[in-house]
């Protein structure tokens, strides 16, 4: 593990603020100053930081939260706006795996492995994620296209998986599976076929499901789903 990993898991400081306490000399592992990217392994290292020995850090921390709209996905807003983290307990060094916007909903991973984090969400990892969209427009339509690929500002966009279902009053309920990660990807793909989005959820990330979690809430990773997802991170990381 590295030694800023260590730290931010064991809750002395954020990964950002511990590479900082390793390159000004403060942290020491075996009484030696400790090197930035060091490697340690907490359980038989003796960590310092100022002279204080560093607990080992607890098991990574994993979990689900049903994301709500008007919700950002980030630490803090200078504007007060309401974060993700305000909805989760405390948990020191937790961060989320990918974002999900304002305005969309559903599942958001967080979880205290960094390392696992910037895996799962890595361009080369090919994490599959699922979306259903309430649109209004001709959704049929938009599924032939989007079938065969979209061409968006960033680069080519061809769904694992999208169907169309009609909820009624002229609107359809829109699926799409994509392993890419960009930024806005869905909202950006369903304008570009000319679909207006009316609400978007994500329901599906990799092997985990959102299921009936109420909004606003969270829950921790059963053993199953943290075997399945830390197998997926390993195997991009």
């Amino acid at each position: 593990m590295r030694i800023h990993r260590a730290l931010a898991r064991s809750g002395v400081a954020s990964r950002r603020k511990a590479e900082e306490l390793v390159a000004a000399g403060r942290v020491k592992v075996n009484g030696v100053v400790a090197r930035t990217g060091q490697t340690v392994n907490p359980a038989s290292d003796k960590i310092t930081v100022d002279g204080q020995k560093v607990s080992a850090p607890a098991k990574a921390v994993w979990m689900i939260l049903n994301k709500p709209t008007g919700v950002l996905t980030t630490k803090s807003d200078p504007g007060g706006r309401s974060t993700v983290f305000e909805l989760v307990p405390p948990t020191p060094g937790l961060t989320y795996v990918g974002r999900l916007d304002y305005m969309t909903e559903g599942l958001l991973l967080l979880t205290t492995d960094g390392d696992a984090a910037h895996a799962l969400t890595h361009p080369k990892t090919g994490v599959e994620r699922t979306y259903v969209a309430t649109v209004r427009g001709n959704a049929p339509s938009a599924v032939v296209a989007a079938k065969k690929g979209v061409e968006l500002e960033d680069g080519f966009v061809k769904p694992d998986h999208v169907e169309a279902v009609p909820v009624g009053d002229r609107l359809w309920e829109f699926s799409i599976s994509i392993s890419e990660g960009k930024n806005r990807e869905v909202r950006r793909l369903c304008e570009a076929l000319g679909l207006e989005v009316l609400r978007l959820v994500r329901t599906k990330f990799g092997p985990l499901e959102l299921g009936s979690l109420p909004s606003s809430s969270a829950r921790l990773l059963n053993s199953r789903e943290r075997k399945l997802l830390e197998a997926v991170a390993k195997g991009v990381g």
